[in-house]
């Protein structure tokens, strides 16, 4: 039943999500990078499906395929990245049936280089531009991620 257009804030607050609200993708797509950002393999693990389906193309690395793959890019990438700041543009949600996909900019500040070595802390922070797409099936009740691809942009 809708009443007054808050048909998907009811359902988001009982836990239901509507495949066919993009705020719900915004949502899954913002938990993605919520992840990423704090290096949490498990919150990483809960935003994706577990198949072997699933791909990821991190910036200047090959395609990797199935989620255990998968799963071990992102302990390399937490284990080797010591901070991680990710500024979102021209983001665009598209929702067909039970799949969506988010294409957008990851402006991304990072520390580079070695990090608390003895004493001396030698990382410094870097600027990079990815272009990406992040696609999302629904699937009991919750978007899971699929595929995320991540292209650098040069400038």
């Amino acid at each position: 039943m809708t009443h007054g257009g808050h048909r998907s804030t009811d359902a988001r607050r009982w836990g239901v999500s509507d495949p066919q609200d993009p705020d719900a993708v915004r949502t899954a797509n913002a938990g993605f990078y919520a992840a990423f950002e704090r290096g949490d393999l498990d919150a990483m693990a809960e935003v994706w499906e577990h198949s072997d389906r699933v791909t990821v193309t991190h910036p200047g690395w090959p395609t990797l395929r199935g989620w255990a793959r998968v799963a071990g890019s992102w302990d390399a990438i937490f284990r080797n990245t010591p901070y991680i700041q990710f500024v979102l543009t021209d983001e665009e949600v598209q929702v067909d049936g039970d799949v969506a996909w988010v294409t957008l900019d990851e402006n991304i500040l990072q520390a580079t280089g070695t990090p608390d070595v003895g004493d001396a802390d030698t990382s410094e922070l870097a600027g990079a531009h990815v272009a990406a797409v992040n696609v999302f099936v629904h699937s009991r009740g919750r978007w899971r991620m699929v595929v995320h691809h991540g292209s650098p942009v040069g400038g």
